[in-house]
């Protein structure tokens, strides 16, 4: 379709305003520099602010980070939507569009497929339920504080260059558009984006169903092994849930209470992997248990090339593209969603450490942009007291009050993802417009109609339907619609009839809950009692909570809405929804039922005197409850283990540096078990003897500059692609990534029949690169650890160029290798002295908030003004250093540890922090990402709390004053 003139004269206008931008920086001129610095803060002197009852200082060190103090929490949260606004409000705009479904608004028509699936999921409306039902008054009273702030910057800077650079390019194109005023539901919005992006296992429940086109349920259990619990361990060692459903950690009894810890501790946190009991965590959706070594996947999982009937392949297409792909629309707002996005966070008690108390460290993986998804800052009432209770500083968001991860005073807090299955797909059959079919009677759609406008264009209606297993989330797309009309299902089912079945969408974020409250209670805690009843609010997206204090206490505890399936049903497929078996159980009132806080695991205080959290499982299978069938494989949390162990062997004690040091360790533990199968394969050539000799004295180290390591991973990657993504459907490959395979039309005809001979097609991967498979996560080094103690599973097999057919592990091992060589002398060069890591696994921060296309002389300069790097980076997908990369799409990297920090709770004016960008978000100035060469070197910087060490290392003091 032709270009419309009105989109070539405005692409014009943009190239041309870039290109005056990009001269006017280079030459210094008076328009470039002019136009990039109108939005720049005030850092210093006085600013009024409507609706202060005194003066708010703002002191800021010599990276921007801004600690603020004031005589109320009123004042403390509006100086907040003040601050945040002038460093990050474009950034606070577009994520309020996000979750709003409202992008169109600001970006025009190509939005609309995405604002009308978030307008199905009703984030929003959520949201707005909330604020209206479920937060205290306390609450709803800092977040109107905080809106107002936002409000009194937004006053003085109503859009254009004044408020942010983008706005001029935005404005380019679209003129009309005028930053609206910020509310309180748009703070309370962005708990369901990070929900959203930290959700578990939807992915997995999707690419189980595409995979099972193709393979058997033993073949499929061996791509989804279970955890192993032996090998690496639970967060806790498991306890009991008494009668009166209550959680009781080992050792205690019925009648103990949680926090009432004195400071003496007399050891700390962790379960030592290894104690808790072998066992499976929960049967497939065939309800069978399968062999882990492959002997039975003889089959489908050997054909090379494959035969697929042309309906077989429209039902994979349909499952699996429809619902991938319209997750894939959305913006990643915390990063690509996928097996391997994790955390580390860590606490070792004072017994164990040098400082006497206890040490915290933390370091959430998520997906890297510009600016950082972070914002540090400070937040301290001048007189700490109950009527203006916060002392807290760590990292917050931008476009929302309070502190997510810090410390305040008093106690120190971290999160990892702790990884709940809080969503499921039903296919539900559809007996009318208005109508689905439930337990045999037609029932109802709740219907509402929303309204997408579009700028540059007309408005959009779209009509939701709902029903009691959530939104239908395949009528905005007819890529959705193919999900019901192809996906498999039992003998028992309905007719799909000629449209199909219907796809809806069960996620506990949908139930309006108060986390906000949470994080306003988690600040102001003063003991682990006040933590857990924080915790206890803290509904999605659920988290690993770890804990300590000032006094000496270490604890953990799982929160979040976690829900009760009935028995049989795993949540790993999708479920037919017309069956009540498959719902969700319900409490007395008729509500979705949730696990009982009160039967959540914790710990305070275990004996082993340290915890690891690093989205390995939280309890072995003698826990009441199911949490997942789909947990990270435990791989960090068993290194991250090991070192400490390493440090307390023979009474030692571990140190803030050596904090420090452990999140910075790059180790390939995956390697500790393939190398030495890759150096007994015999290999002729010399030219790949020369790059397999690289592993002979390897240190399983993946440091930026070490050749071992470019040539393990390239290994890694053609291992991954021989051995399992050759033989995926295209659905689950990436874009690009094509092969040739042999198609029947009716798979009912014989080969001689007329119409029956197989052609040979070409078959090219559909899947957004960041979410293709194999990625090489954990979940495969578990998959291919037990393959490897089966040299003759047929996985191993895999088809050369020339078609031939080899069999073993042996021989992929080899040809693995020599693919490895080949890639890395065209990626790197011929002599393998130069190879290095680092130049093969680099890191580009994206400005992502105006897209990612490239494809425009504009949209590419644009993001070359904008965006950072790239930078070559240690470090691995299932390293405690988490530098992930997906090894279905290259070696780029895609999520990151977003933070460092270490919290010394005997001095917190000790503790240190790093960022991945910097304090502000207007780029091109100073502090929009001097941070990001010290985190790629694994630095930290010093962690000023108190008044005295603030006020020393402050370079710029402005003061906010009544308006």
């Amino acid at each position: 379709m032709p270009r419309s003139k009105k989109f070539r004269r405005a692409r014009l206008i943009v190239i041309v305003l870039v290109l005056l931008l990009v001269a006017g920086l280079g030459a210094g001129g008076w328009f470039g520099v002019r136009t990039v610095r109108a939005s720049y803060p005030q850092v210093s002197g006085s600013v009024p602010v409507p609706g202060l009852s005194g003066p708010v200082d703002v002191e800021r060190d010599a990276h921007g980070i801004p600690q603020l103090y004031a005589d109320s929490p009123e004042d403390l949260f509006r100086a907040q939507g003040y601050v945040h606004a002038q460093d990050r409000f474009w950034e606070m705009d577009v994520r309020r569009h996000i979750t709003s479904g409202r992008l169109s608004e600001m970006f025009g028509k190509g939005q609309v497929d995405t604002d009308a699936f978030l307008r199905t999921m009703g984030w929003a409306r959520v949201a707005r339920a909330e604020y209206d039902t479920k937060l205290s008054a306390t609450t709803k009273k800092y977040l109107q504080a905080y809106a107002d702030g936002v409000n009194a910057w937004l006053a003085k800077h109503p859009g254009g260059s004044s408020a942010s650079l983008e706005y001029t390019l935005l404005g380019a194109v679209n003129g009309s558009y005028t930053p609206e005023k910020w509310t309180p539901v748009d703070s309370v919005a962005w708990l369901k984006a990070m929900a959203w992006d930290l959700s578990g296992n939807m992915q997995d429940e999707i690419d189980r169903s595409l995979l099972s086109q193709d393979f058997t349920a033993d073949q499929i259990k061996q791509l989804y092994p279970d955890y192993p619990y032996q090998r690496n361990g639970t967060i806790l060692k498991t306890g009991t849930v008494s009668a009166d459903g209550r959680y009781l950690p080992p050792g205690t009894s019925a009648g103990s209470e949680a926090g009432t810890g004195t400071g003496g501790a007399t050891g700390s946190a962790g379960t030592a992997p290894g104690a808790a009991p072998t066992g499976t965590a929960g049967q497939g959706a065939s309800g069978q248990g399968t062999s882990a070594t492959g002997t039975s996947a003889a089959g489908a999982a050997s054909r090379t090339p494959r035969t697929r009937t042309t309906q077989a392949r429209a039902e994979v297409s349909g499952l699996l593209t429809s619902l991938s792909g319209a997750a894939d629309r959305l913006p990643q707002l915390l990063g690509p969603a996928g097996q391997g996005i994790g955390s580390n966070s860590w606490v070792v008690s004072g017994r164990r450490t040098t400082t006497g108390k206890p040490l915290m460290a933390n370091d959430p993986h998520l997906g890297p942009g510009m600016p950082s998804v972070w914002y540090q800052m400070g937040l301290h009432c001048r007189s700490v007291d109950a009527s203006c209770p916060f002392d807290t500083a760590g990292f917050t968001f931008s476009g929302m009050p309070g502190v997510v991860i810090g410390h305040n005073q008093s106690i120190s807090w971290g999160f990892t993802n702790l990884g709940p299955d809080v969503t499921d797909l039903y296919l539900e059959k559809i007996t009318g417009p208005g109508t689905y079919l439930y337990d045999g009677r037609d029932r109802p759609f709740t219907v509402r109609r929303e309204v997408i406008k579009v700028a540059g264009g007309k408005d959009v209606e779209i009509t939701v339907r709902e029903t009691n297993n959530g939104p239908l989330i395949s009528d905005q797309s007819e890529s959705d619609q193919k999900v019901g009309k192809y996906a498999p299902v039992g003998d028992a089912a309905p007719d799909r009839g000629v449209t199909g079945y219907g796809v809806a969408l069960k996620w506990t974020a949908l139930t309006p809950s108060n986390t906000m409250d949470a994080v306003f209670e988690l600040d102001r805690a003063q003991d682990f009692a006040q933590f857990r009843a924080a915790a206890k609010d803290f509904a999605v997206p659920a988290q690993n909570l770890v804990y300590a204090d000032t006094r000496g206490n270490i604890g953990y505890q799982a929160p979040g809405l976690v829900p009760i399936r009935a028995k049989g049903f795993d949540g790993t497929y999708p479920a037919p929804g017309w069956d009540p078996a498959y719902s969700w159980k319900k409490d007395a009132r008729q509500q979705d039922a949730w696990i009982p806080f009160s039967a959540l695991p914790w710990a305070e205080n275990p004996p082993e005197g340290y915890i690891v959290t690093a989205n390995q499982a939280v309890v072995d299978p003698t826990y009441r409850y199911r949490l997942t069938e789909d947990w990270e494989y435990g791989t960090r949390a068993r290194q991250i283990t090991d070192l400490i162990d390493g440090k307390l062997r023979n009474g030692g004690r571990i140190s803030p540096d050596d904090m420090q040091d452990m999140q910075l360790d790059n180790t390939s533990v995956m390697a500790r078990t393939l190398v030495p199968y890759l150096l007994r394969t015999r290999v002729g050539d010399s030219y790949v003897r020369e790059a397999q000799d690289l592993l002979k004295d390897w240190n399983y180290h993946q440091d930026a500059g070490s050749a071992a390591a470019a040539f393990y991973n390239g290994v890694w990657r053609n291992l991954l692609l021989r051995a399992f993504g050759d033989k995926f459907p295209a659905d689950l490959r990436a874009e690009g990534d094509c092969q040739l395979v042999e198609e029947k039309s009716d798979q009912n005809l014989p080969d001689d029949a007329v119409g029956g001979k197989p052609k040979l097609v070409q078959e090219c991967g559909t899947r957004e690169p960041s979410q293709a498979q194999p990625d090489g996560g954990d979940r495969w080094t578990e998959v291919v650890r037990q393959q490897l103690k089966n040299p003759d599973s047929p996985w191993w097999d895999y088809t050369d160029v020339y078609g031939r057919v080899h069999h073993g592990r042996d021989a992929l091992l080899l040809q693995a290798m020599t693919d490895a060589r080949q890639e890395l002398t065209s990626k790197l060069s011929k002599d393998v002295s130069t190879w290095s890591w680092g130049r093969l696994h680099t890191l580009t921060l994206k400005e992502q908030t105006l897209g990612s296309d490239d494809s425009s002389v504009a949209s590419g300069l644009v993001h070359r003004l904008l965006n950072r790097g790239p930078y070559e980076l240690s470090g691995g997908s299932a390293a405690v250093d988490a530098a992930g990369w997906n090894a279905a799409a290259g070696y780029q990297v895609d999520w990151i540890p977003s933070m460092r920090m270490v919290v010394d709770l005997s001095n917190l004016d000790a503790s240190r922090w790093i960022n991945v960008g910097g304090a502000s978000g207007h780029a091109f100035h100073p502090h929009y990402n001097d941070q990001t060469e010290l985190w790629k070197d694994g630095q930290l910087l010093p962690w000023a709390f108190s008044a005295d060490a603030v006020k020393k290392a402050a370079k710029d003091r402005l003061v906010l004053t009544r308006g």
